[in-house]
């Protein structure tokens, strides 16, 4: 049985490298996609199912984002929605995003 789409936002393929503020240490990941909701980060060593960190992503310019762990796929990534946006970093990841759409 296919499985349902339960995003409301669609995302978009997007690679670039996700800096992830853990503790005193940074983490450097990948993006696989992104929405306005969140992205999926590749990583072979993803947290764990809800843990909260701050993440750098550059999307024409780079904005540090509060993100929440979704899902995690053991030894491939996780995905994450993004905790209460700011008003500017939204404006600049809808910007970005209309980009990505009209390419």
């Amino acid at each position: 049985m296919p499985q349902t789409e339960r995003r409301k936002k669609q995302r978009h393929p997007y690679r670039t490298v996700v800096e992830i503020g853990w503790g005193a240490e940074v983490l450097k990941c990948m993006s696989r996609d992104i929405s306005m909701k969140g992205m999926f980060i590749e990583t072979e060593h993803p947290l764990w199912l809800r843990a909260e960190f701050t993440a750098r992503i550059n999307v024409g310019e780079t904005i540090e984002v509060d993100c929440m762990v979704q899902r995690v796929e053991p030894g491939r990534g996780m995905a994450v929605a993004f905790i209460d946006l700011p008003e500017a970093e939204r404006d600049q990841l809808e910007a970005f995003l209309i980009g990505l759409t009209q390419q």
